[in-house]
């Protein structure tokens, strides 16, 4: 995916959920997308760890990125489950890096696995499994 696209897809995302925490999206194929996250003090929870919802946010992100460059023309998609395992977690002045990949694109789901890892040192703290159904475009 150019740069060009990247950027526009950042830009689309900054008012949104997935830019309001600070996502930023690094590449986009129809094989693979990653991203990466600073986690800043408004995304640590009373425990003074990385709060939950902030990786899912990160993951969901990634894997809708990849199913959307991979619909027919006009067809949408939603998501319909999402799946974590949290294996640990960062802290304030961190950063995590996500990955999502298809493990399945049909013609009315796709599944994508994500994994997300602290930056400092590549230790995977999440995985998941993401379910999108596929709306089909609007007949005229």
């Amino acid at each position: 995916m150019s740069a060009e696209r990247i950027a526009s897809l950042n830009e689309f995302a900054r008012p949104k959920h997935p830019g309001l925490v600070g996502i930023e999206l690094l590449t986009a194929t129809p094989d693979e997308v990653t991203g990466r996250l600073d986690v800043t003090a408004e995304l640590v929870a009373g425990t003074g760890f990385l709060w939950a919802p902030v990786v899912l946010t990160l993951a969901d992100w990634l894997c809708s990125v990849g199913t959307g460059d991979n619909l027919p023309e006009g067809a949408s998609f939603t998501t319909v489950e999402l799946k974590a395992n949290f294996l640990g977690t960062v802290r304030e002045g961190g950063a995590i890096r996500g990955r999502a990949w298809p493990v399945h694109r049909g013609r009315t789901t796709h599944v994508w696995d994500a994994e997300v890892r602290d930056e400092a040192n590549d230790r995977v703290i999440a995985l998941f499994r993401c379910t999108q159904m596929v709306l089909a475009a609007r007949k005229s």
